[in-house]
């Protein structure tokens, strides 16, 4: 077993070491928190292209061991042209396509997130200019990155749904094939795009000279979005959801995220009994899947663009509601599932400044290279989150124009009694709330160390990264008696390879009151914890 991960001044955590580093770097330099997140967010949306880019949404929740939290929603809303009957006149009526123009219907917001972020940097005293940010991501995508094992799997596995897509196979394949391993990787455009905006700033994708050429790009491939819509975007300051139960205070981001949901799972965990003597046995795992179903059926209700939802999101937190949920549970029997859950992938990444201020932040284009769509001159390749409306005008999450997306993703900060705070997440669509709970559970409720949390066998309820069915997955480092025990109690039990990163790749980090930090990576990554 890996050991945690230790510091004193500042810490970072990513699902690609080479982020992890770019953030300890701006930290070295007196930079703060939200600087370095900045630097780590550009970095891996170099290096770990598969996953994230430019070209999609991210979430912050930002705290400190006191004081007011503060969130930031940077998810782009759909073009102002995109409606069901606009989709349908196009002959498209089951579900919105996962790839091409068509999927490219949303704004990207991830770039409005770094701009609200360096603002708010700046309220702390932060001197960083956004070039020194980007600094490292520039160089990456001009110069090169080492293909990890991961961007050549996630290719070639979707080689042939990608192939033909827009401006894909000039961008990511080598002579018509996946990238090797180790190979080196360069992003030339991206290079160049990155730069213009470290000179430029945010804006420019938005309401500047390269948001011009964006729009023009997104035409050429069909999608709908224009230049009034990438104008209309801004990044929003939110304030995050939080739910206080025994000896935490637990923080995530509000709708269109599904960070309501990662609450109530460990609200209603904390109403049932009899679960918390092993991080590793049948009880801990079925007490957190049948309060994952309870969370995700209201979910599946009431959660989306929080302007188009029929209630408060902290309804959905209410400690009546909570108890009704967990009195629906029997911790003797699974209840039915059978539903189709959603997969994806993204990035999660944690910084603790030596201040003792703290990111939890993610960032995703949606499905495996999103859209698939890369933009002819900038080198940008476009999220599909639009994908996820429904063409069915009574679903909660019905397709209509300017309204965002329902999202996935959700950033966590907790602060425990003991004053300890932690930032932690993961990637993994449906997975997210669900690594979560159990990474969360295995520190504060069983003892556990970061790294011990995270490398222990984990599972999954549904779809997520990779995976196609809908059945409880488990690693099959666990157990055989919890195995057994799951399946006779009436889970669909499905095994996975030992160490398998369709369970996630969740990340830890947490600043005692002493000021010692210490972190927690996934192995299952090409992360890394980074200190000093």
């Amino acid at each position: 077993m890996t050991h945690s991960f230790l510091g004193r001044r500042g810490i970072a955590v990513a699902p690609h070491s080479l982020a992890s580093e770019s953030a300890l770097r701006v930290l070295r330099e007196g930079g703060n928190a939200l600087e370095a997140m900045i630097a780590a967010a550009a970095t891996i949306a170099v290096v770990y292209p598969h996953m994230n880019s430019i070209g999609g949404d991210g979430f912050w929740v930002i705290g400190g061991p006191n004081g007011p939290l503060a969130g930031i929603d940077a998810s782009g809303a759909s073009a102002a042209a995109a409606s069901i009957e606009r989709y349908a006149r196009r002959g498209i009526t089951g579900s919105i396509p996962f790839r091409g123009g068509m999927a490219a219907l949303t704004v990207a917001g991830t770039i409005s997130g770094w701009g609200a972020a360096q603002a708010l940097a700046k309220e702390w005293g932060g001197r960083l200019p956004l070039a020194r940010l980007l600094e490292d991501a520039i160089w990456y995508a001009r110069e090169g990155i080492p293909v990890t094992h991961s961007q050549h799997a996630a290719t070639a596995a979707k080689l042939g749904e990608l192939r033909d897509i827009p401006g894909f196979a000039a961008s990511f394949l080598i002579d018509g094939q996946a990238p090797a391993a180790f190979s080196n990787f360069r992003q030339p455009r991206l290079a160049a795009t990155l730069a213009r905006i470290a000179e430029h700033g945010s804006e420019d994708f938005y309401r500047g000279a390269l948001a011009k050429q964006i729009a023009a790009e997104l035409a050429a491939v069909g999608s709908p979005l224009t230049a009034d819509d990438l104008a209309a975007h801004h990044a929003r300051r939110v304030d995050p959801l939080t739910l206080e139960i025994p000896n935490a205070t637990l923080a995530n981001m509000t709708p269109p995220s599904q960070g309501v949901v990662s609450l109530m799972i460990l609200g209603i965990m904390q109403r049932l009994p009899g679960w918390d003597a092993d991080p590793l046995g049948a009880p801990f795992v079925h007490a957190q899947v049948e309060a994952t179903k309870q969370a995700f059926a209201l979910r599946d209700r009431h959660v989306t663009d929080p302007a188009f939802m029929s209630i408060a999101p902290a309804d959905l937190l209410r400690a009546e509601l909570l108890d009704e949920l967990a009195a629906n549970i029997d911790m003797r029997r699974a209840a039915p599932w059978g539903r189709r859950s959603d997969p994806g992938d993204t990035v999660w990444m944690g910084v603790i400044d030596d201040h003792g201020r703290a990111v939890s932040f993610i960032q995703s284009i949606y499905h495996e290279f999103g859209a698939g769509v890369v933009l002819a001159g900038s080198g940008i390749n476009w999220q599909n989150r639009g994908c996820s409306f429904s063409l069915d005008a009574r679903h909660i999450n019905a397709l209509a124009p300017r309204k965002r997306p329902f999202h996935t993703l959700n950033p966590a900060l907790a602060r425990l009694a003991d004053g300890r705070l932690m930032v932690y997440g993961t990637m993994g669509g449906d997975g997210q709330p669900q690594t979560q709970a159990t990474v969360f559970n295995r520190i504060q409720r069983f003892g556990l160390d970061p790294q011990a949390a995270i490398e222990a066998p984990r599972w999954v309820l549904g779809r997520t990264w990779g995976l196609a069915s809908d059945s409880l997955k488990l690693e099959a480092r666990f157990p055989s008696a919890t195995v057994d025990v799951l399946r006779a109690i009436g889970h669909e039990v499905e095994l996975l390879a030992d160490w398998d990163e369709s369970v996630g790749h969740a990340g830890a980090l947490i600043r005692h009151d002493d000021g010692l930090l210490i972190g927690g990576f996934d192995p299952r990554s090409n992360g890394a914890v980074a200190a000093f």
